[in-house]
């Protein structure tokens, strides 16, 4: 799509959160409008679904799409069986804890993966440029930032840890919102932090040191995270769930073909810098999910003793 259709998109989705949101009739002549509500976190990774509404992936399904904002996928899962949301992203681990306590949680779409290459991810775990920390493994004993605990970054930091030689189960975490870690870090409240894009480049920019690409330790192209629905929605709507993974699956397509236009539409939802923004590492966005990686997340996660036994994914993927 040429750039001054996208921008015209842009400022018509702004305009648009901006509004009273009455628009259940606009589309009145070709039928029914669902009202959908989608919970997210106000991260990179969750790039595609603002774009492809700005793009009217989603009207093209009748689909009226309103993003809320969560903390972590940890406090999305409760909210989307609660009802309050129909759809919701959230991080593989919280997906498959969710999974092995019976919930009724379904995946419907791919969320986001790592780009596989250390180093070079959106993502990474980071100390001060003074810490005596010098690897991984040296975090045995110390304390970790997460955004949510009991979900991916435990398992992946842990990952590294064990990839390193040290000692996974020693490490302690903290939850912190993104927001807070940097400052954390600089403080001396915690002795590390991980961090995805757009907190990543805050974390280089306050000279922070990066020792791990976690996701990358994790898994080959790991998928972290996912979007997914009820088994009540799925049961009461399913045509609905169809046309949102549709959505979703053009969404993730364009996205990951298009890193210009993810930067730029990052501009609506996010207050990052023009210029933070042409240096963010992506993730990649392919449209399918790579279940060899959810395998051996659900290993991980056993390991560490975070599950006791890897679910069923036949159940929870689609």
């Amino acid at each position: 799509m040429p750039r001054f259709r996208l921008t015209a998109a842009l400022a018509a989705t702004i305009l648009l959160l901006t509004a009273c949101g009455d628009s259940g009739d606009q589309d009145g002549e070709a039928g029914q409008v669902d009202k959908v509500t989608t919970g997210v976190i106000a991260i990179v990774d969750v790039a595609p679904i603002y774009l492809g509404r700005a793009l009217g992936y989603f009207e093209e399904q009748k689909i009226d799409l309103t993003l809320t904002t969560a903390q972590g996928g940890a406090a999305i899962v409760p909210a989307v069986l609660g009802g309050e949301y129909q759809f919701g992203f959230s991080n593989t681990i919280s997906l498959l804890l969710g999974a092995s306590k019976n919930l009724p949680v379904k995946v419907v779409a791919n969320g986001n993966n790592s780009t596989g290459v250390e180093g070079k991810d959106f993502a990474g775990l980071f100390v001060k440029a003074d810490s005596p920390i010098k690897s991984p493994k040296d975090l045995a004993g110390r304390t970790v930032a997460a955004n949510t605990l009991k979900n991916i970054v435990e398992t992946s930091v842990r990952a590294s840890v064990r990839k390193d030689g040290g000692d996974a189960a020693a490490v302690k975490f903290t939850e912190l919102a993104f927001p807070d870690q940097v400052p954390a870090l600089e403080s001396g409240q915690v002795d590390a932090i991980f961090v995805v894009e757009p907190f990543q480049q805050a974390a280089v920019l306050a000279g922070a040191r990066k020792i791990a690409s976690s996701y990358v330790d994790a898994a080959p192209d790991l998928t972290v995270a996912m979007y997914f629905t009820s088994q009540q929605l799925i049961s009461a709507n399913p045509d609905l769930v169809r046309r949102f993974t549709e959505a979703m699956k053009k969404s993730l397509g364009y996205a990951d073909s298009h890193p210009d236009q993810v930067r730029e539409i990052l501009g609506a939802y996010t207050k990052i810098d023009p210029t933070v923004r042409a240096a963010l590492v992506m993730p990649k966005w392919p449209s399918e999910i790579n279940r060899a990686s959810v395998d051996a997340l659900a290993g991980l996660a056993v390991t560490d003793g975070l599950l006791t036994a890897k679910p069923d994914l036949n159940a929870l993927l689609p």
